[in-house]
């Protein structure tokens, strides 16, 4: 079994999943607009080029997401984060500063008394983020 988290967005999630790809080293495997979907014709034309479902891999991992219609937006995210788990300071510093860019940072990256790196952010999509990397490297 895998828990997979599955975000949903007022509109940039297209952006967002192209942000993430790039950050964490990802690949996008699937997207699909609500227009390129088989209910297409049941769908305004205004929301056609929203993502009705997306899906991002990072080595045996995935994060999924979509765009809400205006009809039912959703609020910012709040009250929960997805917590990355890295290998390498190096590689904790490099996610950290690119999910940050834009965003803003709550706890910095730093070593802490259980880790050689942790840090908390939200970023400019309004999603928060926790990165920690338990190695000394």
């Amino acid at each position: 079994m895998k828990i997979n988290p599955y975000l949903i967005f007022n509109g940039d999630c297209q952006a967002a999943f192209s942000h993430y790809a790039q950050a964490l080293s990802g690949q996008i495997e699937m997207s699909m607009t609500f227009g390129e979907s088989p209910a297409a014709e049941h769908v305004p034309e205004h929301c056609r080029g929203l993502i009705m479902h997306t899906r991002l891999v990072v080595g045996d991992q995935a994060i999924m997401g979509s765009d809400t219609t205006p009809d039912r937006p959703v609020n910012a995210m709040s009250a929960c984060s997805i917590s990355l788990n890295v290998d390498t300071v190096a590689e904790a510093e490099r996610v950290f500063t690119a999910l940050a860019d834009g965003g803003s940072i709550q706890m910095p990256l730093e070593a802490t008394f259980w880790a050689a790196r942790f840090g908390m952010l939200t970023d400019r999509y309004g999603v928060a983020w926790m990165v920690n990397c338990e190695a000394e490297q």
